[in-house]
């Protein structure tokens, strides 16, 4: 992955950023830090994508869309609530019988 990848990740899914020995970047969802992950300022080399994939919760095709836009933020948000990632108060609760 080139960093202009990454970054395009980072802007695509508003990540905040904190730059320190390296970049580091994570996803809030509602004020609550949902995924991390960071690559190193140095631009000499490719970044290792299957380590952010893995720290961003998603497999290689989502990634690849992340990438080329055919996956929003939305999407992003809905891979998370679908791993369990995310939980949205009152969507798993299963109908309780009297």
């Amino acid at each position: 992955m080139k960093v202009h990848e990454f970054e395009k990740i980072v802007n695509k899914l508003e990540l905040k950023v904190r730059n320190g020995r390296d970049r580091h970047a994570w996803f809030e969802y509602e004020g609550q830090v949902i995924t991390r992950t960071k690559r190193s300022h140095g631009s000499g080399f490719d970044l290792p994508a299957n380590l952010i994939r893995q720290q961003l919760k998603i497999n290689e095709r989502q990634l690849a869309g992340l990438i080329s836009c055919s996956v929003s933020k939305e999407d992003y948000v809905r891979i998370l609530i679908e791993k369990k990632l995310i939980v949205i108060p009152g969507a798993t609760k299963s109908p309780q019988s009297a």
